[in-house]
């Protein structure tokens, strides 16, 4: 069973796990942004900006932990990833001011960026080409579950304990998954020995051209997704009226829906042996559903609801695609890489949309932040236009 086939299931489990405990705190935190304010003495665009910092970290470093993964492997660069994640949140427990506060997230990022590039790499590794569309959609789910997991849990932990007690619940997960990462993740047999170089350089990946147009349509589809993961309390609570408790429901709500529909992608893909045409159906679906909500806001708050959370989760529902596409056209031992130059993009995105949509929301209102989202979508499926699929049946990064 070790290191055989059935032993991906494993990998696959494991490393669905860390992606979760990251996920919990890069888009967990949007679930308490009320308490945030108060705890630091926040607006809109400042605390935006604080959730972004995690981003900005993630950006710094994601191209390197992918070279890392790709010579190195998986398990011991996700383990030192999410140790120094947890230790970087438990510090931020122990700050009061919003500098400091801001600068250990930037560390948290940087750290858990390990688990975005080297998790994806274990998937394409030990999984076919013809069932990798599917296990990516399970890896990806952890992302919207993670977040769902911490929309429920984490504004009770900040009612009972505050601000302090959330870090500490993040950073004791963080310290949870590299206990099992270090012990159950291992590389597929046949695979070369831990610090072979790499035969192809990143400059190649970077050059790739097919890879920087599928990484701008990441990019550009993360606006709308981190516009409804990082307001919707906002909007449906301080916009629409709703209670805040319910208002948070709505966001855990969504989260889960956005991770059934990563699967529904994944699954989809497989069957039409097609990435990027189930992503360009998705990217028109966000542009429709975005646009709706902008004309809805800022009511009646039901309807709202009922238009904005599906249209949030159709927003979350697409990056299992763009991962599995960015692996697959990766030259050879390098998909790590390739997948890391994709992600270095959405968290590009990630770091400015929520600082920005804050803004926008403070300077123009609601709709307008709403109406962003959509003409970002819209964009996407421009970039994705006659882009070419990767070759079917490609083996990735070998």
């Amino acid at each position: 069973m070790l290191r055989g086939p059935g032993y991906r299931w494993v990998v696959l489990a494991v490393g669905t796990v860390a992606q979760a405990a990251t996920a919990a705190y890069f888009l967990g935190l949007s679930a308490v942004t009320p308490a945030l304010r108060d705890y630091f003495g926040l607006g809109l665009a400042a605390v935006g900006t604080l959730i972004g910092a995690i981003s900005v970290g993630l950006v710094l470093t994601l191209i390197a932990w992918g070279g890392a993964a790709d010579r190195f492997g998986e398990r011991g660069v996700m383990s030192v990833g999410l140790v120094g994640a947890a230790a970087a949140l438990a510090g931020t427990a122990f700050v009061h001011t919003p500098l400091a506060a801001g600068a250990l997230l930037v560390l948290a990022g940087a750290s858990g960026a390990s688990v975005n590039a080297a998790s994806g790499r274990a998937v394409l590794t030990w999984f076919p080409s013809g069932r990798r569309g599917m296990a990516m959609a399970v890896r990806q789910t952890s992302v919207p579950v993670g977040a769902a997991l911490a929309a429920a849990a984490l504004p009770a932990i900040a009612t009972a304990g505050g601000i302090p007690a959330v870090f500490l619940t993040l950073a004791a997960t963080c310290l949870l998954a590299a206990a099992a990462v270090a012990i159950w993740v291992r590389e597929p047999p046949g695979r070369p020995a831990r610090g072979t170089r790499p035969a192809t350089g990143v400059m190649t990946v970077l050059a790739d051209r097919r890879l920087l147009r599928l990484s701008l349509a990441g990019l550009l589809l993360v606006v709308p997704q981190f516009l409804g993961s990082v307001f919707l309390v906002e909007v449906l609570h301080e916009g629409a009226g709703l209670p805040l408790g319910l208002s948070s429901g709505l966001l855990a709500l969504t989260q889960v829906l956005g991770a059934l529909g990563r699967l529904g992608n994944g699954f989809w893909s497989d069957r039409v042996s097609s990435r990027l045409g189930p992503l360009r159906v998705v990217a028109v679906a966000a542009a429709v559903g975005f646009a709706l909500s902008a004309a809805l806001e800022p009511g009646p708050a039901p309807v709202l609801a009922a238009v904005l959370v599906p249209a949030a989760a159709v927003a979350i529902s697409w990056n299992g695609l763009v991962f599995t596409a960015a692996g697959e056209l990766a030259p050879p031992d390098r998909a790590a890489t390739a997948m890391a130059v994709s992600n270095t993009a959405n968290y590009v995105a990630a770091a400015v949309a929520p600082p920005l949509g804050g803004l926008v929301a403070e300077v123009a209102g609601w709709p307008a932040m709403l109406g962003m989202g959509a003409v970002a979508a819209l964009g996407a499926f421009a970039a994705l236009i006659r882009l070419a699929e990767p070759v079917a049946g490609r083996s990735a990064g070998t």
